[in-house]
C-alpha cells in the first residue's frame, strides 16, 4: 500500500466498523510494514477490540453478524484511534524481530578484533584444545 500508515490503519477500523468484524488477515494485510513486532501487532488489535470491533480468525455467518449491529463508532474516532495506536508503537520501530535486521544493527555496536586480538583468541583456543586433549588421555576407559 502507498498510503500513510495512519491512513491504512484508519481503513481498517472503518472497514471493521462496517463489517462488525475484521479477521486477523484483515489485520496483518492493513497494518504498515514496520509494525512487525508480535506486540504491536496485539496492542493494535486489542484497540480494535476495545472500540467494539471483533477480531476473528473466519467470518462469521450472516446471523451473528445480525446479532451484533452495534457499529456507532464515527470516522473521527477511527482516526483518533489509528492515531493512538500508530503512536503506541512508533517508539517501538526500531526494535524489529527480523533476523538480518538485529544482526546487522548489533553488528554495529561490536568493536572489530585487532590483529593483536585475533592473535590472543587463537592462542586461547589452541590452549583450550591441548586442555581437552591432556584431559581425554588421562581419562581411564580410553
Amino acid at each position: 500500500m502507498d498510503q500513510n500508515p495512519q491512513s491504512q490503519l484508519k481503513l481498517l477500523v472503518i472497514k471493521g466498523k462496517e463489517q462488525g468484524y475484521l479477521t486477523y488477515a484483515e489485520v496483518n494485510d492493513h497494518l504498515p510494514a514496520e509494525i512487525v513486532d508480535s506486540e504491536q501487532v496485539e496492542d493494535i488489535i486489542q484497540m480494535i477490540n476495545d472500540m467494539g470491533i471483533k477480531v476473528v480468525e473466519t467470518a462469521p455467518d450472516a446471523d451473528d453478524l445480525a446479532l451484533n449491529d452495534d457499529t456507532n463508532i464515527t470516522d473521527e474516532d477511527a482516526a483518533e484511534a489509528a492515531a493512538a495506536a500508530l503512536s503506541s508503537v512508533e517508539s517501538e520501530i526500531g526494535r524489529t524481530t527480523d533476523p538480518v535486521r538485529m544482526y546487522m544493527r548489533e553488528m554495529g555496536t561490536v568493536e572489530l578484533l585487532t590483529r593483536e586480538g585475533e592473535i590472543d583468541i587463537a592462542k586461547r583456543i589452541e590452549e583450550g584444545i591441548n586442555q581437552v586433549q591432556s584431559s581425554v588421555a588421562e581419562y581411564p576407559g580410553t
